[in-house]
This record gives structure tokens, sequence and C-alpha cells, in this order.
């Protein structure tokens, strides 16, 4: 049986030299390995903290003539950590299969790194990169998701600073990600290029959002034939139908102006994640519409829109599923309470329509406050009580028409909840909480203003698959600020004309 040559490789492509840092990355499974740490003093503290930290279970032989009490403390509740007081001897590494030097004795450094290479063992030496076989990296961590972090031994400290940026960039929520990646990766079938198609495609949001170009192409050429199609056949009937052309020009005129109003709030509200409500409320109590008959209006185009956007976040993997069952039902709770409330005091909308537009008029000034801190970085701790903020944000939403999400997801991202997964989760849940409240509404109350209702339900159908996707195309800073100044002015206008009526 010959052998092959030692130079025979799979590929004839010879390795590419390249200059800076060398070092290989791995990530060793120390629950499966004995470490041998010489050092109890502060050094070796740090380098066992590292390893603990990283893998509990990590089994590991502290020798040292003195232990730290930190170190001693660690021992108690580490079952895989042993301790051995006394001096060491090159016999020590016999069963061992990495080595850490650490302590603060040149000499004694050198001479258990010369007995870990007499035993072909890889040793670390603390603070010494040019007697080192492997270093101990900085490590990002985010559930199952593992980042090292190596500066070639040049910096430790920038690589420390490296990870304090990580681990405040990188959301806690990409862990569920991770998870949902592989539930996906398992229930795929078919062959290996098709799953990793498949796969490429789910997580192009996590390199920013864009899918393959076929599929950008396939869906361009849908909503164009769509659009077309539309513009095609409404100009047939409109020249050809006089019935069609009669039944157009007979439409209520606030149909048109709810159907381009509801077009341009869910565009905003897919970029600022929020106002829709506020501002759907606010435009339609200006129109002369009642409280209740309005917030149902809001609700209902909800439906929809929330619908088309909440599905697109969730094949984004945009949705955090504890999250989501905390807020939802606690909100269609407090929605169905607030829309009952609102319709059966709807023959006194003539001193709830102030009540509600003292109610936008705060709103508005809530998105100000986000748009001036829009950038600013928040140290609020993460919001405990998520249940309680879906029931009060229900009910308020459904009582004013509005502030699901000025409420719940300002809250959320003020709190510490990272802004793309808060977006989403709450995105998802307003279409329950958006068919809840409608149909309360339709129950409690009469038939009225229903052109108002289909303009606000047509107009933002059509701009929900645009405005999902618009987030990172304009500034929602400007947005925001438009938004709130618009909705003071004209909540300051009602609420002044009520006043004025009373004097």
């Amino acid at each position: 049986m010959t052998s092959l040559p030692r130079n025979n490789h799979i590929t004839d492509v010879p390795p590419q030299k390249s200059e800076g840092n060398q070092l290989f990355p791995v990530f060793l499974k120390l629950n499966n390995l004995h470490t041998v740490l010489v050092g109890g003093g502060n050094v070796g503290l740090e380098k066992l903290t590292a390893m603990l930290n990283n893998s509990h279970d990590a089994a590991v032989t502290v020798i040292a003539k003195t232990f730290l009490p930190q170190v001693e403390a660690l021992a108690a509740g580490t079952p895989k950590l042993t301790l051995v007081q006394k001096a060491f001897v090159d016999t020590d590494l016999d069963n061992a299969d990495l080595v850490i030097a650490a302590t603060d004795d040149v000499e004694l450094n050198a001479y258990i790194r010369q007995s870990a290479h007499d035993r072909k063992l890889l040793i670390n030496v603390a603070d010494k990169p040019d007697l080192c076989d492997f270093y101990l990296g900085s490590i990002v961590q985010k559930g199952d998701l593992k980042i090292g972090i190596s500066t070639n031994g040049k910096s430790p400290t920038v690589a420390k600073r490296l990870k304090e940026v990580f681990s405040e960039a990188l959301p806690d929520e990409l862990d569920t990600t991770l998870q949902q990646m592989s539930q996906i990766r398992n229930k795929l079938s078919g062959d290996f290029a098709y799953k990793v198609e498949e796969l490429n495609r789910v997580t192009a949001i996590l390199v920013g959002g864009k899918k393959p170009p076929s599929f950008n192409a396939i869906k361009l050429v849908v909503w164009s034939a769509f659009v077309a199609f539309l513009a095609i056949t409404i100009t047939s009937l409109w020249f050809r139908e006089p019935a069609f052309q009669s039944f157009v020009t007979n439409v209520n005129p606030q149909f048109y102006y709810f159907l381009g109003a509801g077009f341009v709030f869910a565009l905003i509200d897919g970029a600022i994640g929020m106002s829709y409500g506020v501002t759907s409320t606010t435009f339609s109590l200006s129109m002369g519409i009642p409280p209740a008959s309005a917030s149902m209006g809001v609700h209902l185009s909800e439906i929809l829109s929330n619908g088309i956007a909440g599905w697109m976040h969730y094949r984004m993997g945009n949705v955090n599923w504890k999250l989501f069952k905390l807020l939802l039902i606690p909100g269609i709770v407090g929605a169905a309470t607030g829309a009952y409330l609102v319709s059966s005091l709807e023959h006194y909308s003539v001193y709830t329509k102030p009540l509600v537009s003292l109610y936008t008029l705060i709103l508005g000034f809530v998105i100000l406050s986000k748009a001036i801190n829009i950038n600013r970085k928040r140290t609020t701790a993460k919001i405990k009580r998520i249940p309680l903020l879906g029931l009060g944000g229900g009910f308020i939403d459904a009582v004013g028409g509005g502030g699901w999400g000025s409420i719940v997801l300002s809250t959320l991202i003020a709190g510490g909840r990272h802004p793309r997964f808060s977006l989403g989760t709450v995105k998802l849940s307003r279409f329950f909480i958006a068919l809840v409240s409608s149909a309360t509404f339709i129950l409690m109350l009469n038939g009225k203003h229903w052109e108002a209702v289909a303009g606000l339900v047509i107009g933002s159908a059509l701009a929900s698959p645009v405005a999902a996707r618009i987030s990172n195309k304009i500034s929602a800073k400007a947005i925001m600020f438009a938004v709130a100044v618009i909705v003071i002015l004209i909540s300051l206008r009602s609420v002044g004309l009520f006043i004025f009526k009373l004097i």
C-alpha cells in the first residue's frame, strides 16, 4: 500500500501569505479538557475567572503556594475546580491538556513553559505574548453566540474596549434569532444548495436587511404587475362603464381625504414605529369625526396594515416571542375594555372629543421628547412589568384612538430593549390589539362615517408593504419632529375651540 506524497493537496492553489495577525481562532470545550493553572494571585484569578465565565464546568486544577480568598470562593461553588496548595513541579503536568502560567516569578514561568513543551502541551504565559502558544482573548457572548477578539497580543486593553462596544451593539434578542434559525434549519428539506440559499435569505437582515437579487427582482415584478393591472382596470372602468364613473363621483369626498391621509400616516409609522394612531385620530377629530368612530376607523385600518407589517417583521426574524406573549393577553384585555368604554360615551362626543384632543396633545409632546432624545444613550434597566405595560397601552390606545406604538414601543426602547426586536414585536401584537378593538367598536356602534373608515383602511393597506422597509431610508428624527409639531398644533386648535365655545 503506497502513501500519498505529503505535498499532495486537494487544490493546486498555494496558500496566500498575509501580513498582520497570523493567529487561527478556535473554541475549546474546556469541560472535556484538563487545564492546569499555576498561580493563585491576582493574575491567576483573572485567568481563572475568564475560563469559568465561558465554561462553568471547565476542569481546572490550580497549583499555588497561597490562594486569594476570591479563588477559594470560586472553588467552593465550582465542582470541577481543584485547588492544590504546593510548590509547582514538572510532574504536575502529566495529566494536563492545557497549561496556563500565571505567577509573578519569571524563572518559574520559564520552567513551567519548558515542562509543558517537553510534554507537547500548549501553554499561555501571562503578560508574555512571545512565550505563549495561545492567548485568552476578550469574549462577547449573547446566549449561544460567542465572539472572540484578538489583538495578536499587542493590546489586551483595546480588546476589552472592543468587547464593551460589541456587547452594547449586539442585542440580547439575537440569541432568540439563533434558536429560531436552528428550528428553521431542522425543518428545511431539499438539497444542500437549497438549504444554504434559504438560510442566506432569512439571515439577510443581519447584514443590512437586503434580500438576494433574485428575490428583489421577483418582488419588483409582482408589485409592478399589480400596480399596472390596477391602473388599467380603473382607467378602463372609468371610460367604458358610466355606472362606475357615477359611483366614483358620488363618493363622499371625505373618502379621498382619508385615503391619502391613511397612506401618509402608515408611511410615517413605518419609519419611526409609532404615531399612526395619534396622527390618524388627530386628523379624524379635525375632520369632525367623533372619538369612538375615529378610534374605530384607526383600528380597522390597522388590522390589515399591521397584519402585513407584522408578518414581514416575523419573516425578517424581528419578533421576540417571549416579549410578544407577555404583551398580547393584557393588551387585548385593555383594548376591549377601552373600546367598550369610549363606545358607551359616543353620545357625549361633544365632551369626550376635547379630552381625546388633550390626550393627543400629550402624545404630541411625548413624540417630540423622543425626537430630541433619539440619539442619546439609554442606561435605564430593562422594564420588568411587561403585562402591566400591555394592559395600560391597550386601554389607552382604544380610548384615544392610538398610543400603542407611542407608549409601548417607546417605553420598551427607553427601558433598554433593542429597537429592531421591539418594533417587530409591537407591530405583530398590534394586529391582535386592533382586531379586538375593532370587533368591540363594531358591536357597540351603529355604522357611521364609513367613508372615513374605508379611506384609512385602504390607504394604510397600500402603504404597508413599503412602510415596513423605509425605516433605514429617511431620517426618523426629522419625521418625529414634523409629526410632533403637527399633532400639537391640531390638538391645541381642537382644545382651544372647545374652550372658546364654553366662553
